[in-house]
């Protein structure tokens, strides 16, 4: 099982086409979204299709790669970790050894739920769980700014959430 640590030496990911979904297929997705420890009886019952139905559609939405994992949410008050930052950072080099190591860096970061290289001004945005500024005061001088060839960085505190949502399936329909 591939986890969010799991580190690919070439970054570039291999493209796969779009699979064809129907109605029932994006229903599907739909409810698996809202609780994915629904019986299929009642999986079925919500799309308006039978259990051995639905069983079939979600193994092949498995096996075509759509359907990755199932997991679990948690919420992270509860766990102490009462806020978020975003992170906008910048490197001094652009090396592919460099950004490499920097992504096996930050996959050791607890805190860190989300890194994306992107394009722009700043070469990563980072998503940080902190308990308080105080923790991200010391995650920032005990761990971020350890790692070598950081040139800037910005910070910045979410207020709100949103939205939050893994896939616009209802994009799809």
């Amino acid at each position: 099982m591939a986890t969010s640590k799991t580190i690919r030496k070439n970054a570039v990911e291999e493209e796969k086409p779009p699979v064809q979904f129907d109605k029932h297929d994006l229903a599907i997705l739909r409810e698996l979204l809202e609780d994915s420890r629904r019986t299929l009886q009642e999986i079925g019952a919500a799309v308006k299709l039978s259990p051995t139905t639905c069983w079939s559609r979600i193994k092949r939405l498995e096996a075509e790669g759509v359907i990755k994992q199932y997991r679990i949410e948690l919420d992270r008050t509860r766990l102490g970790y009462r806020d978020t930052v975003i992170v906008q950072l910048t490197l001094e080099s652009h090396t592919d050894e460099t950004l490499f190591q920097f992504g096996q860096v930050l996959a050791e970061i607890p805190e860190v739920m989300e890194a994306y290289l992107v394009s722009g001004d700043y070469d990563y945005f980072i998503r940080i769980a902190v308990k308080d500024t105080r923790d991200y005061e010391r995650l920032l001088r005990e761990q971020l700014y350890k790692i070598p060839g950081i040139r800037h960085s910005k910070s910045s505190f979410v207020l709100r959430v949103l939205k939050d949502s893994q896939a616009p399936v209802g994009l799809l329909a």
